[in-house]
């Protein structure tokens, strides 16, 4: 299993990249919240993008508004989440 610092470096390059973000990879917290306020500033239109992004990279599939809100709270929920189903890929 991948090491979760790598991932997590991982997930958030590919934020820089496909949200085309202001800031750099390592200026993103692992715990900073992406939506909200005090957080990365993302909108819906982001969070579509990181869906389509993390099923890319990573074959993740977020089947429902619900599961995105879980899963892109923070880089965090989303290593967790890659983490959780390479744990539970056959």
């Amino acid at each position: 299993m991948e090491e979760a610092g790598a991932l997590k470096q991982q997930i958030k390059q590919m934020m820089v990249e496909n949200l085309m973000l202001q800031v750099t990879a390592n200026e993103i917290a692992d715990e900073q919240p992406l939506f909200g306020p005090g957080s990365l500033g993302l909108d819906s239109v982001d969070a579509l993008q990181l869906v389509v992004a993390l099923d890319k990279n990573f074959g993740l599939k977020i089947p429902d508004p619900a599961a995105a809100k879980e899963i892109l709270q923070s880089v965090n929920t989303m290593v967790a989440a890659v983490q959780n189903k390479r744990l539970l890929a056959p």
